[in-house]
């Protein structure tokens, strides 16, 4: 099975979202894969406060706080579950279970204000829908609180930026937008994947 090394990837730090768009494009275009065996996920929950570990910005052992995360997630038939996610340590791919005994840790361990859920997407329709104008990256005087990727925006004909409905983590049975994926608490998502 062919994946992209690390190094090879298109990458910018701070732009998870769009780093993931430019891996699924990639495994669109140029592995032997189907892209229906991806899921874009997005890690983040009511306040915005999600701790992951193995991070390249994490201190030692502690955990980095992030408003929301995105990583890729692929799970075919027969296939051990396996994490692109170009911001850990870890190795790139990565199997789900290392990573969540690794990267996410459980929740219990956590106040529940720190309690992870996700929203998974089919990786085709995160291709088709994701939209961003990067607006969220800048300060309130229009610098950018990172620099953004070299490459134009990813934008679709329907909206400059749809970013925030991805991040938003509703219930859910009050999810507005079965077409963005679906919202599960951490470990709802992870009993999918146990053997």
């Amino acid at each position: 099975m062919k994946t992209p090394r690390r190094e090879d990837c298109v990458y910018t730090s701070c732009y998870c979202e769009e780093n993931v768009w430019q891996l699924c494009s990639w495994f669109r275009s140029e592995a032997e894969v189907k892209v229906q065996d991806f899921r874009v996920l997005f890690i983040s929950n009511h306040q915005r406060t999600v701790p992951l570990w193995k991070q390249k910005s994490c201190k030692g052992d502690f955990p980095v706080i992030w408003d929301y995360h995105v990583i890729l997630l692929w799970s075919g038939p027969g296939l051990e579950p396996l994490v692109f996610d170009l911001d850990s340590v870890l190795d790139f791919p990565c199997s789900l279970q290392e990573y969540v005994s690794r990267a996410l840790r459980p929740d219990q361990d956590l106040d529940p204000q720190y309690h992870r859920m996700i929203r998974s997407v089919p990786a085709d329709l995160f291709l088709q829908k994701f939209s961003s104008d990067r607006s969220h990256m800048k300060k309130p005087d229009g610098t950018w609180s990172s620099p953004p990727p070299k490459y134009q925006p990813i934008q679709t004909h329907e909206t400059n930026t749809n970013l925030e409905l991805f991040i938003q983590m509703k219930d859910q049975d009050q999810d507005q937008d079965p077409g963005l994926g679906r919202v599960h608490s951490l470990q709802d998502f992870l009993l999918q994947y146990q053997t």
